[in-house]
């Protein structure tokens, strides 16, 4: 019998291909994707950390290095079920969990040989036994996800790349308001992160998510370009 971890990794070819189809994308897209990639300014692997880099691919970069994070946080959640967890819940973190990491291989796709390193995570923080931890730290995670995606998105030149990242960052707001109604019915807009003078989604720079994001990576990550260095 197949362990979930191997489960999980046996499905990622497959669900690439289908996330990929469903996004509007296919092989050839991906490749002209990576193509393009090269011909943007490299990411820089530091003694502690990488630097995402630059333009467009400095952008691809930084999305990937949040999916991996969130990616790596939903599988150690679903290994390891905080105390208590019911089966809707188990349910709902896992097909977050399946998204994030839908998200994590179509970044590393489309970058190829591109994209930054695998991070490490550094979960040590987080009590995965105790239900208020992890649902915390999802809610940590999604909304700063979501606020990051918002917050960079101007700086995406390439139109095509903009309607993924419009398209991945709708599927990561539905996994916020869910986190937050799972911790407290109704919060799902709450004032801390929809403004309610316009009813938009806060959003934060990329030096402002990324301080936040390496204190739960062992392989920080800087971005130079954009006023941030790990």
């Amino acid at each position: 019998m197949k362990t979930e971890t191997q489960e999980i990794a046996g499905g990622v070819n497959m669900a690439r291909r289908s996330f990929l189809r469903y996004a509007g994308m296919g092989a050839a897209s991906v490749g002209l994707l990576a193509t393009a990639a090269c011909h943007k300014d490299h990411a820089i692997t530091l003694n502690n950390g990488v630097d995402i880099g630059s333009g467009d691919y400095g952008i691809l970069n930084y999305a990937y290095a949040l999916e991996q994070l969130e990616a790596a946080f939903y599988t150690q959640v679903i290994l390891t079920p905080y105390s208590g967890i019911s089966t809707s819940e188990k349910t709902l973190l896992t097909e977050i969990r399946d998204h994030e990491i839908l998200h994590r291989e179509f970044f590393k796709a489309a970058l190829g040989t591109n994209a930054i390193k695998a991070l490490t995570p550094d979960f040590s923080k987080i009590d995965f036994s105790s239900r208020t931890a992890v649902l915390g730290a999802a809610k940590a995670f999604e909304d700063l996800g979501v606020q990051a995606y918002d917050g960079a998105g101007y700086l995406i030149s390439n139109p095509d790349y903009l309607t993924i990242a419009g398209k991945i960052v709708s599927v990561e707001a539905r996994h916020a308001a869910l986190i937050r109604n799972l911790i407290s019915p109704g919060s799902f807009a709450g004032s801390d992160v929809v403004d309610t003078t316009n009813s938009l989604n806060n959003s934060t720079e990329i030096k402002a998510v990324l301080p936040i994001a390496n204190t739960y990576l062992k392989t920080k990550v800087s971005a130079s370009n954009y006023g941030y260095i790990a």
